[in-house]
């Protein structure tokens, strides 16, 4: 009864070690010294280690929002393009309606000046 739950116990062990074995191999043979560089601000501009409550920026939200909206208007486009002729004139007026919607935001979005970076 019990030789049923190897297979289980072989795959906790094997997934506890794929999980340890980095972050022990690691700490182990990983520079103890950090290059300046490595902690340099990269893309976002905030220093690496600072209080974690620090404020952000409004914008950098924004812009993510905005990445994240037109990103979902393309995943929507593909499979419209592939399927259009099973979904014949009520599909392409369904589309019509979506991309004039986006567009309409986005348009809101650019005469606010969302999209402008001082």
């Amino acid at each position: 009864m019990l030789e049923n739950y190897f297979p289980v116990l072989l795959f906790i062990i094997v997934g506890l070690a794929v999980g340890v074995a980095p972050m022990v191999l690691g700490r182990l043979l990983g520079p103890h010294r950090p290059d300046s560089a490595k902690l340099s601000p990269y893309e976002c501009g905030f220093e690496a280690f600072e209080d974690a409550r620090m404020q952000f920026d409004v914008r950098y939200y924004l812009v993510a929002i905005l990445f994240i909206l037109f990103d979902l208007e393309i995943a929507f486009l593909f499979p419209w393009a592939v399927v259009l002729k099973e979904i014949g004139t009520f599909g392409f007026v369904s589309m019509l309606v979506f991309l004039a919607l986006l567009t309409v935001g986005f348009i809101y979005e650019w005469m606010k000046g969302a999209l402008e970076w001082e």
